[in-house]
């Protein structure tokens, strides 16, 4: 999921859901109040208490305590100096928070409350004995009292009234509980909602977050040997997925700065090597003219000649490689030009054949590609590239007589050069490395064979940077060929 919807639904269920919860807890506990309130104060009704005006439920508050005096009233057992039935009524009613006040004639002749007479100036007057105030009147002064009236007449014909009074404040708990229950739900919904949706964001932003800080450290400390997966579909997902690649390339480049190493390691070892034969050679030769050991004029210049010839092959070598750091750093400089198929081969042909006629090696030319056929190349470094591979061979024929054939043929829009040879061939083991920096088929490394190793390397950067390909099989004992592939050149 993209951040930002998660974002959303995060907004929208911390804004809704809270909401909803709370809506729900409010009728579910106002259901409960109201079967409450029926219970406790005799409400009979199927319908819900909250629908009712405050005046029928506050006239309910006090019904028990006043059905308790209508009835005293009726059986005619009050008199104006009953004030032993008076406590014991009012000492009923106290368990509904209410008290009496009983008048006389205008006269108040009993306070059931010590602070009732703060409200006998809002008392309703006598008004005969036909009417009972079973409703009641909401008294608002310091405090707050539903007042409920009998008016009667004593024994002694006296005009007389008893008044209920309910302490309104005191009269519902069930409100306050509700309300401090309410409260107390509102909290708890918002503290889960919050804690849930926390932990939904942290696990979907925070955890991916610190597997990138281990990760940052494992790079800080040189450890590439690890991965970091996408554990979320969205943009943090997408920079794992980044940091994982980064990582990767960090990791291949590692590793191959370290082939890197391990080749110029080879590189130098290999270049001690090779140079310190011939040197070895040139001292030793140089020494027997010193020393008198060439004590004629042959024996010197045959001494001479050997010195001349190891100092070429030092040379050679030299060139090798200091061609082989060029095209390895890339700092040589290709002059890409449209060649004729045919008159290339044909001149390296004749070229080449003049110096394998003196080494007693023959040279067969076959050119079996359509009349006509041009490529993209740079002469010169084509040159070199068959130069190279045809020096190789020369390298490792082992036959009396030496024999190289190289042809040309059509393949679709490419042309297939193949350069063979009748030399001792390569094993199967050696064959997949022929190609690689410095890799030899001879470790013995002996001055027979000479070179560096790295020939047909520079023959493979060249050909692969003319978009070329270049492959080799072999018999061992029979002899090796050589197939570059090259595409023609065709105008649009």
């Amino acid at each position: 999921m993209k951040l930002k919807y998660r974002l959303i639904i995060n907004f929208l269920f911390v804004v809704f859901v809270p909401i909803l919860l709370t809506v729900g807890v409010f009728f579910g506990m106002r259901s409960l109040v109201s079967s409450s309130w029926k219970q406790n104060y005799g409400i009979d009704t199927e319908d819900d208490i909250f629908s009712y005006g405050s005046s029928y439920l506050l006239g309910h508050f006090s019904e028990a305590a006043y059905d308790r005096i209508a009835k005293a009233v009726e059986e005619g057992t009050l008199s104006a100096d009953a004030q032993e039935d008076y406590v014991l009524l009012n000492e009923d009613i106290a368990a509904f928070n209410s008290y009496l006040i009983v008048e006389k004639d205008g006269s108040y002749v009993y306070y059931g409350n010590e602070d009732a007479d703060t409200i006998t100036s809002g008392l309703p007057a006598y008004e005969g004995t036909d009417g009972y105030a079973d409703v009641g009147l909401y008294y608002s002064g310091q405090t707050q009292q539903l007042i409920k009236k009998i008016d009667f007449l004593y024994a002694d014909g006296s005009e007389g009234s008893i008044y209920v009074v309910t302490e309104v404040e005191n009269t519902v708990p069930e409100v306050r509980t509700f309300i401090i229950d309410m409260m107390i739900s509102v909290v708890c919904i918002l503290f889960f909602t919050s804690l849930a949706m926390t932990m939904w964001t942290y696990r979907g932003i925070v955890t991916p977050i610190k597997r990138l800080q281990d990760a940052t450290r494992n790079i800080r400390d040189g450890n590439l040997n690890f991965s970091i997966e996408a554990c979320t579909a969205d943009e943090i997902g997408d920079l794992c997925n980044d940091f994982e690649d980064m990582r990767r390339q960090l990791k291949a480049s590692e590793e191959e700065k370290n082939v890197h190493d391990k080749e110029h390691s080879d590189l130098i070892r290999n270049i001690s090597h090779d140079l310190k034969t011939p040197i070895t050679s040139i001292r030793g030769y140089v020494e027997g003219i010193m020393d008198g050991v060439a004590d004629t004029p042959e024996k010197q210049e045959r001494y001479l000649k050997i010195i001349h010839n190891k100092t070429r092959e030092m040379e050679a070598l030299i060139n090798e490689l200091t061609l082989y750091s060029k095209i390895d750093t890339n700092r040589i400089p290709y002059d890409f030009k449209i060649v004729s198929l045919a008159d290339f081969f044909q001149d390296c042909a004749e070229e080449i054949g003049m110096d394998l006629e003196k080494q007693n090696i023959g040279l067969a030319y076959e050119n079996f590609s359509a009349p006509g056929t041009r490529i993209i190349a740079d002469a010169e470094q084509l040159k070199r590239v068959i130069a190279n591979i045809i020096n190789n061979s020369v390298k490792y024929i082992d036959k009396p007589v030496g024999f190289i054939r190289m042809t040309l043929r059509d393949v679709d829009n490419c042309v297939q050069i193949e350069i063979e040879d009748n030399g001792k061939g390569i094993s199967k083991e050696d064959l997949p490395y022929i190609f690689d920096r410095f890799y030899r088929t001879d470790e013995s490394r002996n001055s027979a064979t000479g070179g560096s190793g790295i020939g047909l390397s520079i023959v493979k950067k060249i050909v692969g940077e003319h978009g070329g390909k270049i492959w080799a099989t072999s018999q061992p004992g029979e002899g090796t060929c050589m197939f570059i592939i090259l595409r023609k050149y065709e105008e649009a």
